[in-house]
């Protein structure tokens, strides 16, 4: 499904234009890290396009990290009727590069970089428990597919189950 995007300097545009409905999709943590300051966080995993409380045929602007789950989220309010469902080029660093307003908070581990530490720590093993039984080495097996497998599908199973830990779990939080 082709999503519409737009860039951080026409959204800027739009925003000092007049108000304008900016979700972040990003978990709590990376949220309260750095965000733009009138984006409103509802993360993916509980992004429920009829309890956003907005018109579904008003434009709706979606940002993530880097672009990837804002477009998983623009897909799903599109599937919902929202036909203005527009994601942000380059996600929240573009639009800070950009020079809209952000807001910096606590600084947090990012999801990709758990994903890296967790894969690592779970090949490292596996290869390190094949010295006790050579079938463990399976352990490396499995998490290299499932790397694979997100490659090629631009779907993480270790990052979905990674933004439900309660690191990352913090209340989601409107802009003020």
């Amino acid at each position: 499904m082709a999503v519409s995007t737009i860039s951080p300097a026409r959204l800027a545009e739009l925003a000092k234009a007049g108000s304008v409905v900016l979700i972040d999709v990003r978990t709590p943590a990376e949220f309260e890290e750095v965000h733009v300051a009138f984006a409103r966080n509802v993360p993916l995993d509980q992004l429920d396009p009829k309890a956003l409380g907005t018109d579904p045929a008003a434009p709706v602007f979606v940002v993530c990290q880097k672009g990837g789950r804002g477009q998983k989220a623009c897909e799903k309010l599109a599937a919902a009727g929202f036909a203005q469902a527009t994601n942000v080029e380059g996600g929240t660093l573009a639009c800070a590069d950009a020079g809209l307003p952000v807001v910096r908070g606590k600084k947090t581990i990012s999801l990709e970089r758990q994903v890296r530490i967790a894969a690592g720590a779970l090949v490292l093993l596996g290869v390190g428990l094949s010295f006790v039984h050579p079938a463990l080495v399976g352990i490396a097996g499995f998490v290299g597919a499932g790397l694979l497998f997100a490659g090629v599908t631009d779907t993480c199973g270790m990052g979905m189950l990674l933004a439900r830990m309660p690191w990352n779990r913090r209340k989601p939080t409107c802009a003020a």
